[in-house]
């Protein structure tokens, strides 16, 4: 099943970007943090198909997190995609897309089905 991990701080954002994508056929990780998903990531022996994150958190936040993710050769290859309100002027290397806050839910759909293939029916 694939599987997506989320990088919010926001619990109501984190909350229903979870629950739209479990609708959808998805199953959800949940992180509050960056030191939280890679924790989450470094004991995980499956890796997600697709990580959501959130740039502006207290703890590796902006494109720190990124940094580090991108720092750990079994999580290079992942697709990250932000979730910001406000827009980078360049984005690193390494992230696979870009959606604005408020959420576009269909384009956030579009892009999960890019990077994790559509959801298994049933």
């Amino acid at each position: 099943m694939p599987t997506i991990l989320i990088i919010e701080d926001d619990s109501e954002i984190r909350g229903i970007t979870a629950v739209l994508l479990r609708r959808e056929g998805y199953i959800v990780e949940e992180a509050r943090s960056g030191d939280e998903a890679l924790t989450f990531l470094r004991r995980s022996d499956r890796d997600p198909c697709l990580i959501l994150i959130d740039l502006m958190m207290p703890i590796l936040g902006d494109w720190d997190v990124v940094d580090v993710l991108r720092e750990e050769d079994r999580i290079l290859a992942l697709p990250v995609v932000v979730l910001s309100a406000a827009h980078p002027d360049k984005a690193p290397s390494g992230v696979a897309g870009f959606v604005r806050k408020p959420i576009d839910f269909d384009l956030l759909l579009g892009l999960v089905r890019r990077y994790c293939g559509p959801a298994p029916a049933g």
